[in-house]
Order: C-alpha cells, then structure tokens, then sequence
C-alpha cells in the first residue's frame, strides 16, 4: 500500500548529510528551508489515501498490492490516459511548479523496467538488480531522487580526461559485496526531499570513459553522501501571504558529491558499460515517461499562469477590452497546444519491444514537446507580466502591513480597484510576482528551458526521433510532378 505524509517526512528523518550556507541541515522536515516544501510532497502522498483519489493515483497489481500508478507499465492506451490522469492530480496540488515530484522517477524507473535485456551489460547484467529493484521502489512506495548530469568542468574534455579524475562521479576501487565510487554530479533537483538517489550518466561517454559508465541507487543517508544545497527561496520568504509559492513549493536543487561511497552489488544497475550506461536513458521507455509526466505538469502550470492573467485583467477591470482579450486568447491557445500534444503523443503511442515492454508515449511527439515547452513558457509570463503593468512593482514589502494602524488605511486607501479591496489585491500580485518576477520565478524559467536538455541537445533532437523523410517524400513529390517540358520561346 502507498504510505501515507507522515510516514514519508518520519523517513527524512534519517540523518542525511545536507548543507546549506555553510551549514549541515541536522533535520530538513524542521529546518526552515525545507520543511514547507517538504510538507507539499507529504500531501501528495496523502492524497493516495483519499477515497476520492484511490484509482486515479494508485493501482493493484497481480499479488493484490497497491503501488503508485506512476511505477506501473502502461500495457495500452488506457494505461496511458490512467498514468496521464494521475500525474494531473499531483500536478495541479503544486499548480505545476513541483517538477521532479516522486512520480517523475518512478515513471522512470517503469521505463527501465520494461526493457531489462539494456541492463544485460558485457561487463556487467543488472537484470535482476533491476527487478528488485523496482519491486523496492514500488511497493515501498519511495521517492527516488536522481543525479545524472556530470559537473560543468571543461566540456572539452571527456570524462577521463579531466584534469583530476575525480571531478565526475568514478569507481576507485571494488571489493568485498560492491563497489566504491567517489566524485560529484549537479543539479539533484528535489534530491534532498527524496529516499534513494539513482547515480547515473545522461551524456554519452566516450569508450575510455569505463570507469564513469555506471548507474546504481543509494538511500540518502548512505555514509559519504553529500548535498550541498543552492540558495533556498523558502527560506527566503517572508510569509505565505507575501510569497504564496516559493514558501511552499521550492523543491530545491543540489549538488551531490560522494565521498569513498561504498555501494552493494545489489544496488548497482550498470557498471563498467559505456554504452548501457547511456542506453538506459534513451534506449528503454524512460526518457518519454519523463516527458509523459513533465508535459502534464507543464500543461498544468499553463493553466495556472492563464488563470492567474484572467483573474489580473478581472481586477485591473480590463477583461473585456479587445487587446486584452487577445491576450488572454494567445495564453490559452497556448494552454491548448500544450494539452492536444499530450493527448496526441497518447494517441500515437508505440509498442515497446513488440508490446513485451507495453506501450509509450509518441517518441516524435515527445521530442517535439521539449522545443515547444522551453519556446513558449518565457513569452507566457511576458504576456502575464505585461497584463499586470506596475501593479507587480508597486506592493507592501508584506501584507502585515494592511494590520498595521497607520499603513494600512492608506493601502486600503490606494492599492485597490473597484470591486477589488487592498487585501484581496494585494494577496493577487504577490502572487503573480512569486510566478513571474521574483528569484524562485527565475530559477522556474530557466528550469523549463533547460530541464530536458539545451537547444543544441534537444532540437537536433526531434530531426533523429522524427520523420524527416516523409516530409522529404511530400515536397520531392511535388517537385517530381512537372518539368520545364516547353520553352516559352516555341510559339513565337
């Protein structure tokens, strides 16, 4: 059975090794840069506890369990809309601005499963590490946290040829029931708030590159396991009256670094494999289950910031004036875009290894929907910032201020519209700026352009998983259908 909020923050209290400001975090379900967001991923486990939400979040399997739908291999076009459906619940608890939520990986995790012959290496057969392993994950139903991307040292180089050889995560030595590894990878985006963490690598490696080519997964708590914590908005908010998201929803980022990790034999996926260690993103379904979950979340948040436009215009009382009803139109036909993509990338499903591994999302569709995501969010929130005018600038530094006996007349006085008093006004701008000018806006923006990859990643991307040729086909056929038969001169 799923576990419930209570027994998700009971298992942060492990003694994990997170710092922050200089400063180890002795418990992040108290500290006062974790323990809200915290909280927001506890009430998604707790929604699989509500009679309501049971079959959309969860389903029994053959031994009568019931495991989050996310870790589930989706076997048809049902399965996919029941995994959709689920991953839209969760998302809109955080109005989209939780990415990497516990089911992000577990789709994974279903993706590498169901195509385990990637994990039968030369070097190294993860087969029945991985079904253990899923099995683990699933029925304990824990948040797996992940680390995949190499540190931005010299990207000139290939792993083996930085200038220390440590810089990027490496086996140092084996022994005795595993393996030790030592080194970094950045960007565990949420990976302080998680139960395991999978190591791996995303990039291709060159065939040097053994030493680095290796995927295992580790609980938190793992002696020499380190996170050292970016700047936390959480922290830095003030209320969650004046920053109504980053105070709730800031699902952190950091960078892992371990030191003389030793990892059991039995956690390890990949080892010793360069290109096993790359397959087992792009080969299995993985990849695309990433992208089934990120493209829900990401239609979520469109609706979330055209919301936010209509209730500004409704305020600003300009909802119905033509410029800003174009506006909005753009905004939601953008929301639509978003939304028909999923459904069509459902539609179009494929076979995974001939339906023995089920089924996933269009691959085509999915790569386009990486171009589409990072293109359209900047201008979204330039069209809500540019509905809001100077009412997103000229706010209270905290809406304590409309308690306070001198300042708050006046701001009742001032910040106001008709049919909209000061505190309703107020609370609506403040968040609007969390979502569009302040930091934790930021980081959100430069996270959906890049989450999935850089352009030069991604956009060549689409060209490989698409279908080049057929629109190749189509315009070589037009030109096939005339000739330059006759000169115009014969008639003369």
């Amino acid at each position: 059975m799923t576990r419930t909020g209570e027994q998700y923050l009971d298992a942060l209290r492990d003694g994990r090794e997170v710092w922050l400001d200089g400063e180890p975090v002795k418990n992040v379900t108290r500290h006062r840069a974790f323990r809200n967001t915290a909280r927001s991923i506890a009430h998604l486990y707790d929604l699989t506890h509500d009679p309501a939400h049971l079959d959309t979040l969860t389903v029994q399997t053959e031994d009568g369990t019931r495991i989050h739908r996310a870790f589930q291999i989706p076997r048809d076009h049902d399965d996919l809309v029941a995994r959709r459906r689920a991953f839209k619940l969760w998302s809109e608890a955080s109005y989209g601005f939780l990415g990497r939520s516990p089911d992000y990986m577990a789709a994974g995790i279903a993706g590498f499963t169901a195509l385990p012959q990637v994990f039968a290496g030369t070097a190294f057969d993860g087969r029945d590490n991985l079904a253990a392993y899923h099995r683990r994950m699933s029925t304990g139903d824990l948040y797996q946290a992940f680390t995949i991307t190499n540190p931005q040292i010299d990207r000139t180089r290939t792993a083996s040829e930085q200038e220390e050889n440590d810089l990027y995560l490496r086996v140092v030595k084996e022994q005795d029931g595993g393996i030790v590894v030592r080194g970094a990878k950045m960007i565990g985006t949420a990976a302080i708030f998680g139960d395991e963490v999978i190591v791996g690598t995303i990039e291709p490696l060159a065939p040097q590159d053994v030493e680095y080519a290796l995927s295992f997964s580790v609980p938190l708590d793992t002696p020499g396991v380190r996170f050292v914590s970016r700047t936390s908005y959480e922290a830095g908010a003030r209320s969650v009256f004046d920053n109504p998201l980053s105070s709730r929803f800031d699902e952190n980022d950091a960078l892992l670094v371990c030191h003389d990790v030793f990892v059991p034999w039995e956690r390890v996926l990949v080892y010793r494999d360069v290109e096993a260690s790359l397959r087992q993103w792009w080969a299995t379904p993985a990849y695309n289950n990433f992208v089934h979950q990120a493209a829900t979340r990401f239609w979520t948040k469109l609706e979330f910031l055209a919301g936010l436009a209509i209730l500004i215009a409704k305020s600003n009382n300009t909802y119905q004036l033509p410029p800003v009803q174009t506006q909005l139109g753009r905004l939601l036909g953008w929301v639509n875009v978003a939304r028909s993509m999923l459904i069509a990338a459902e539609t179009e499903y494929e076979q995974v290894d001939g339906g023995v591994g089920g089924v996933m999302i269009n691959p085509e569709i999915a790569s386009a929907h990486r171009a589409m995501a990072g293109d359209i969010y900047p201008k979204a929130l330039a069209e809500v910032k540019l509905l809001a005018g100077g009412g997103l600038i000229q706010l209270p530094a905290s809406g304590y201020d409309l308690r306070h006996p001198d300042l708050g007349p006046v701001l009742a006085k001032y910040v106001r519209s008709p049919g909209h008093p000061a505190e309703a006004r107020i609370k609506l701008l403040k968040l609007a700026w969390d979502a569009l000018g302040s930091e934790f806006a930021s980081r959100h923006e430069q996270y959906e352009r890049f989450y999935h990859g850089a352009p030069h990643v991604y956009l060549p991307a689409i060209v490989r998983d698409g279908r080049p040729d057929l629109c190749e086909r189509l315009a070589q056929h037009c030109l096939d259908g005339y000739e330059l038969d006759q000169s115009p001169y014969d008639s003369w």
